[in-house]
């Protein structure tokens, strides 16, 4: 999967529910259901539904399987 097609995809999917995996340091993993709110050249913001809280992700953390996006 190419940078492009993931940004497309990304931005197909701007206001749609979404549930996020986190692949973090030392094995730690955090999954949420979010909804892509805004899409910037190298970033995109994510505000996940239970606390309301915003948060943001480079499309490269897609690419290398940092943080896998699911349709709910």
């Amino acid at each position: 999967m190419s940078l492009e097609h993931i940004k497309e995809y990304i931005k197909s999917n701007v206001g749609k529910s979404l549930s996020f995996r986190i692949n973090g340091s030392r094995n730690q993993i955090e999954e949420f259901e979010g909804v892509i709110v805004e899409t910037y050249n190298r970033v995109f913001l994510v505000k996940e539904i239970n606390t309301r809280s915003i948060k943001s992700f480079s499309y490269n953390d897609v690419l290398i399987k940092n943080l896998v996006i699911k349709g709910v």
